[in-house]
């Protein structure tokens, strides 16, 4: 768990407290109130806001200075007082902001609030906002296709019960539920929040909860207090009550979604029009993956640097809302078998009809992201190039709406009857903002002509200035007859007209000499300063008009927050069902049938990410899987490295998930009988930094799995039990598959990849257990691997033919063929050949002496193993032997 260095508040204000006392013949205005302002927030660092720059000072300059690479200096703080110093331009924080957030710091934005000119006294400063990784509407800090959510998560007084709320303020999405510690931490990994606030009394539990997974932030006990929480939410949605959110009887619940409200007014986060509710996550009604799972599929992060990841094979969406709500889908596969017919049957209707397809793809492309602009217009952070793409996306949802209409499919009516063109609101945009507005008032024009009678003339007044100065001008010329005569402006005189020397006798009496050049001479008019006047008044009255008009779109706009926020969703939701389309159509997906019952039949599927992966000009083998509870529960699958079995799982399990989601599949067909939870044991990884063995993580993700077993899970599990010695292996990986098929309770549906080919064994003695195995053809000393699934097992895993091809040493591989021909065949042999002293027989390597048996208890041992029948020794016998061998060890000690 990765927490940022924190002090209690009222250790840290005492602390500065006591600093101010010492230096307080010392310390100037300046920084005395800066340290009143750090105070608040000593854990953050402060940007100050001093005239054009963000200074920092102190333990924070050296944080800024370091994480920024910009230069540390001094500066005074009174008499013989100097304190570090680090700074930037304020117009440069939208680069340097994200990187301070990105290296886990929190930053406390202080600005002037006055303007300096307007007072003699320091300057009114304060903080504006706090940027955390959890809470910051920075585009450079969040991701556009990915949420960046806020959680807070406290235990009940057992620990038996956790809480969990979900924010993210960009897009006003607030969710909350509570469970178990096992299934919290499941939805963490799901959600990834960028951020976890926790009650700091619990930060036992919490760090038992987190490990070193998330960024993690103390908090007091108040924010999580259950009666301040109620009135907090009750309070911010209006309500009596939280029985419409149906959390009434969720105090876990409700404490960690009060904390969140809490947690946005600590950080200056008041503006939050755009939450306008709370969902509770009801875990019952998706697909739980386990974070095992999530990442041994490699849904969302690749297992390997260059590995692709599954969201990125099947984004085709074209918004960045409906990328995120994919995401969503992908974590949180739909049970419901009537949702998830809806949506694939969308996804055909799409694919069935290429105009209303294309169409509506076009019209996304230039819809930008309303769930954010929501948020930004509800914050009041809205600039009016925003304005304008708001103005552009309502009327791309007006055009949807025509499209769909005309399509008239019943399917689609949802959408036709939900989507709100907000009509008067588009009429004000259209009619009052310019066709492309700037980022700011006062650098571009931004409210249309036709809006304000005054504003208009304002403006003409200024057009009409340069027309107004050369009437001046060849009036003055020919008063004066100079007819070098120029009129010129700048910050210093405003308006002037300029003589050259040789003309300075002909200048009027009535003129006023301002300037004297070299070989010129500066004069300014009544006139002229009469025109000068009426020039920049007008400036600061169209700055001031425009900035009143603007409000007032502003507020207007903020009427239709909650319609915005429709919208986002079901475009977002169109997006997605038509990316399903658009990798259907490319990739030759095709349409699942989903059931009630317990049966998952898959004809030719394909691993939807290797797939794509593959060199051009080669193809994916396609493959069958018929998995029941019935008659063939558990499938056992031998074969060798590289044959493609742990493809086969990973597939069984994708295909399965995009079924669930509401997506066409890579196979000819399948027909998939609901699953509730899919786990996932595939392949080798360890977590050395806790203390965690590659087979105690293996451990782990199985007893997971056995934990939370159900009728319907769809469970893959890849080489258990090789972390360890093979008796225990062995051992363990028939134990494992004994239960799942004998425990009385449950009968999931399970592919059991293996080396171990005792398990094929079991076939004989359990009635729902099929061997399987993927071909492999040898041919003169070479193998060619067939990936093709066929019935039986088999007791062959070729691992010195892998050996070989993977560029092991010519000697090593040779000798290991003798050694593994004589366990194999010789089992009566009273020994095995010692290999050749003389190394330099061999020049591409080292041969090993893998066996010296010159002690005469280890030949004992020798011959009780060779006195063993490998091919028909059963686990129990096994481990009979292996104590036999143990307690002759223990005797000669």
């Amino acid at each position: 768990m990765s927490v940022c260095p924190f002090n209690s508040n009222n250790f840290v204000s005492k602390k500065i407290s006591r600093a101010m006392a010492t230096k307080k013949a010392v310390l100037t205005p300046l920084m005395k109130q800066y340290y009143n302002i750090k105070a608040k927030h000593p854990d953050a660092i402060l940007l100050f806001r001093v005239g054009d720059f963000y200074e920092t000072f102190e333990d924070d300059a050296v944080k800024t200075a370091g994480i920024l690479g910009i230069t540390l200096t001094k500066r005074a703080n009174g008499s013989a007082q100097f304190v570090d110093l680090a700074g930037f331009p304020y117009h440069a924080l939208e680069t340097y902001l994200p990187k301070l957030v990105r290296a886990g710091q929190r930053v406390a934005i202080c600005e002037q609030l006055e303007d300096p000119k307007q007072t003699k006294k320091i300057v009114k400063r304060g903080i504006t906002e706090m940027v955390t990784p959890g809470v910051t509407y920075n585009e450079n800090v969040i991701e556009g296709r990915s949420n960046n959510f806020l959680a807070s998560i406290v235990f009940s007084k057992k620990e038996t019960l956790t809480g969990l709320a979900l924010l993210d303020i960009t897009t006003g999405e607030f969710m909350t539920t509570q469970g178990t510690p096992a299934q919290i931490e499941k939805l963490l990994f799901s959600f990834q929040p960028k951020e976890i606030i926790y009650w700091r009394a619990q930060k036992t539990p919490v760090e038992a909860l987190l490990k070193t997974k998330f960024y993690a932030y103390p908090l007091e006990d108040w924010p999580f207090n259950y009666d301040s929480c109620y009135e907090k939410l009750t309070s911010h949605f209006g309500t009596k009550s939280l029985k419409g959110f149906g959390i009434e009887a969720f105090e876990e619940a409700i404490r960690a979604s009060g904390a969140v409200l809490h947690y946005l007014d600590l950080t200056e986060h008041k503006q939050v029009e755009h939450i306008k509710g709370l969902s509770r996550i009801d875990t019952e009604k998706y697909v739980w993956l386990d974070q095992y799972t999530i990442r041994n599929l490699e849904l969302f992060q690749p297992i390997s640097p260059q590995g692709k990841t599954l969201i990125e094979t099947i984004d085709d969406t074209i918004s960045p809302m409906g990328a995120r709500l994919l995401r969503r889908w992908v974590a949180f596969p739909q049970t419901n078998i009537d949702e998830i017919n809806r949506r694939a049957s969308l996804v055909e209707h799409f694919l069935q009809t290429d105009d209303l397809t294309e169409n509506l793809q076009s019209i996304l492309r230039s819809i930008t992201d309303l769930e954010r602009l929501a948020g930004r217009l509800a914050a009041n952070r809205v600039v009016p190039r925003e304005l304008a793409q708001l103005r552009l996306s309502l009327e791309g949802v007006q055009a949807i709406k025509k499209i769909l209409s005309d399509d008239g499919d019943s399917r689609l009516k949802p959408y036709l009857e939900q989507l709100n063109v907000c009509e008067s609101l588009l009429e004000r945009l259209k009619k009052e903002l310019v066709e492309a507005p700037g980022n700011a008032i006062g650098k571009q024009k931004v409210i249309a002509d036709g809006v304000s009678k005054e504003l208009d003339e304002l403006r003409h007044l200024l057009a009409s200035g340069k027309s107004y100065l050369d009437e001046l001008l060849q009036r003055e010329i020919k008063n004066t007859g100079i007819t070098s005569l120029k009129i010129k402006d700048n910050n210093v005189f405003g308006y002037y007209i300029e003589v050259t020397n040789a003309h300075k006798d002909k200048v009027p009496p009535e003129w006023i000499r301002k300037q004297t050049l070299v070989n010129a001479e500066r004069y300014i008019t009544e006139e002229l300063k009469e025109y000068e006047a009426k020039i920049l008044g007008a400036e600061e009255k169209i700055l001031k008009l425009e900035q009143e008009l603007y409000q007032s779109l502003i507020l207007d706009t903020l009427n239709y927050i909650s319609a915005i926020q429709l919208n986002a969703q079901l475009i977002a939701e169109l997006d997605v069902l038509l990316s399903f389309a658009q990798t259907a159509l490319e990739h030759d997906y095709h349409k699942p049938v989903i059931t009630k019952d317990k049966t998952l039949v898959i004809k030719q599927g394909r691993h939807p990410v290797i797939e794509q992966q593959l060199p051009v000009g080669e193809h994916y083998i396609p493959n069958d899987v018929l998995l029941d509870s019935d008659k063939q529960q558990i499938i056992i699958i031998t074969g060798p490295n590289m044959s493609g079995k742990s493809a086969l799982l990973r597939q069984t399990a994708l295909i399965t998930l995009l079924a669930q989601i509401g997506s066409f599949v890579p196979a000819k067909s399948a027909t998939i009988g609901v699953v509730d939870k899919i786990f996932t044991r595939v392949g080798a990884s360890d977590n050395l930094a806790l203390g965690e063995s590659t087979f105690m993580v293996e451990m782990m993700e199985v007893a997971s799995i056995l934990n939370n077993l159900s009728d319907r899970s769809l469970i893959l599990l890849d080489e258990i039990g090789r972390g360890t010695s093979t008796y225990d292996g062995v051992s363990i990986a028939w134990a494992i598959a004994e239960y799942l098929h004998e425990n009385g309770r449950v009968r999931p549906k399970t592919l059991f990849a293996t080396h171990y080919h005792e398990l094929n064994e079991m076939e004989k003695s359990f009635k729902r257990i099929v061997n399987y195995h993927v071909s492999v053809q040898e041919h003169a000393g070479k193998i060619l691997f067939e990936r093709t699934l066929k019935k039986g097992g088999t007791a062959h895993s070729f691992g010195v033919h892998v050996a070989e091809m993977a560029g092991v040493p010519a000697s090593v591989v040779q000798r290991s063929k003798e050694i593994l021909k004589e366990l194999e065949g010789n089992a009566s042999k009273s020994g095995l050949e010692k290999p050749i002293d003389n190394m330099t027989h061999h020049k591409d390597g080292y041969q090993l002496s893998f066996f010296q048996l010159d002690d005469p208890l280890l030949l004992e041992i020798k011959d009780i193993i060779q006195e063993v029948d490998v091919n028909n020794l059963t686990p129990i016998e096994a481990l009979n032997v292996l104590n036999s061998i143990q307690q002759k060890l223990k005797k000669k000690k």
